[in-house]
C-alpha cells in the first residue's frame, strides 16, 4: 500500500509501530474505520483468523480529497491530510487492540493506507486468504466502509470477500447457494470448511425455475420424481465433499423460485450466506445485474462471496 511519507508515518511518539503493508500471506484482511459497520466486520474477521489460524490485518485507507475541493474550501491540504493520516492511525490501533481483546492469542498487524480505496483493497486482497468488510461507512469523509465500495470489491476481488451486515447472531447455520456448475465448487468447498471449523450446520440451496414458477411464484418442491435430475445435478456438487467433512451436518434443498429472492428470504436467521461469483463484462453488469449484487443489498447476517474462476 503506497503512502506518502510526511502524510502516514510508520510510527507515532506515543504508540507502536504502523505498517504500511501486509506482510502474512494467505492473512485474514479487515478494513476498518471506527464504525459500528466496521466493529462487526471486525469481530467477523477475528474469528474467521482465530478459528482459521492465520494472521489478522486490520487495514484502514483514507483517501485524499481532490485538490479543487480543497482549494475552493481555502482548506490546507496538509493541515487535513495530517489530520486524516492521524486518524487512520487511530483507527488501526483501536481495532488491533480489540482484536487482541476478543482473542488475545491472535497475531495481528494493524496497516494504514493512503489512496485510491477500491484500488488498494483490490491490491490487498491478490495476497489474502479472505477480505472482510463492513457494509456501510462512517463520518462524512468517504471512508473504505461505504456500501458501494464493499459491493464493488466484493464482485472483483482475487480472493473470497466478506461482507459484514446486520444480523446472524449466531446458531443459525451456513446457506450455500448452488447452480449446479463448476462455477459453484469454490463456494460449496468454502461452505463446507467454514461450516467444519465452527460446527455449524451447512444448508445447500439450489432454486430453478421451470412454469410453474411462472404461475404460482416460489415452491418448494413437493414431488421429487419432478426433480430427480436436478437432484443428481446437486448431488453431483456435493461429491466427496462430504467424505472430506463427515461431521458436517448437511441439508439439501430443492425451491422453485428466482435465485435472488429465494436466497434472500433463505437468509432470515443465517450466520452466514455464501456464494459465488462469476465475473461478467461491464456491458453484462449493467444489463443483468448478477445475483451477488442483489443478495449484498437485501440478505441478512454476514455474505461470503467466492470468486469463481471456471
Amino acid at each position: 500500500m503506497t503512502t506518502s511519507d510526511d502524510a502516514t508515518p510508520t510510527s507515532t511518539a506515543t504508540g507502536p509501530a504502523l505498517a504500511t503493508e501486509v506482510s502474512s500471506h494467505g492473512a485474514v484482511v479487515v478494513a476498518v474505520d471506527g464504525s459500528e459497520h466496521g466493529e462487526r466486520a471486525l469481530a467477523w474477521g477475528a474469528r474467521q483468523a482465530a478459528l482459521h489460524h492465520r494472521t489478522l490485518a486490520v487495514v484502514h485507507v483514507w483517501e485524499p480529497v481532490p485538490s479543487m475541493w480543497l482549494d475552493i474550501s481555502g482548506i490546507d491540504h496538509a493541515i487535513l491530510y495530517a489530520e486524516l493520516a492521524q486518524q487512520g492511525r487511530d483507527f488501526a490501533l483501536a481495532a488491533r487492540d480489540r482484536a487482541l481483546e476478543l482473542h488475545p492469542d491472535l497475531e495481528v498487524e494493524a496497516v494504514v493506507g493512503r489512496g485510491d480505496v477500491r484500488g488498494e483493497l483490490m491490491r490487498i486482497a491478490k495476497e489474502a486468504s479472505v477480505l472482510v468488510l463492513g457494509s456501510r461507512g462512517h463520518g462524512p469523509v468517504r471512508s473504505l466502509l461505504l456500501g458501494s465500495v464493499s459491493a464493488a470489491v466484493a464482485r472483483h476481488a482475487p480472493c473470497p470477500v466478506v461482507v459484514v451486515r446486520p444480523g446472524g447472531t449466531g446458531g443459525g447455520g451456513i446457506l450455500v447457494g448452488i447452480d449446479g456448475t463448476e462455477r459453484s465448487m469454490g463456494a460449496v468447498a468454502a461452505a463446507y470448511d467454514q461450516a467444519a471449523a465452527t460446527g455449524e450446520k451447512l444448508t445447500v440451496l439450489h432454486c430453478f425455475w421451470d412454469a410453474r414458477v411462472a404461475y404460482a411464484g416460489v415452491m418448494e418442491v413437493e414431488d421429487e420424481n419432478d426433480v430427480a435430475d436436478v437432484r443428481s445435478l446437486v448431488s453431483e456438487t456435493l461429491a466427496g465433499l462430504s467424505d472430506k467433512h463427515p461431521d458436517v451436518e448437511v441439508e439439501v434443498r430443492l425451491v422453485r423460485g428466482l435465485a435472488d429472492q429465494v436466497l434472500v428470504a433463505e437468509s432470515q436467521g443465517r450466520d452466514l450466506v455464501v456464494l459465488g461469483y462469476h465475473r461478467q463484462s461491464a456491458v453484462g453488469e449493467v444489463l443483468f445485474p448478477s445475483v451477488v449484487t442483489s443478495v449484498l443489498e437485501h440478505v441478512h447476517g454476514a455474505v461470503l462471496v467466492v470468486p469463481s474462476h471456471a
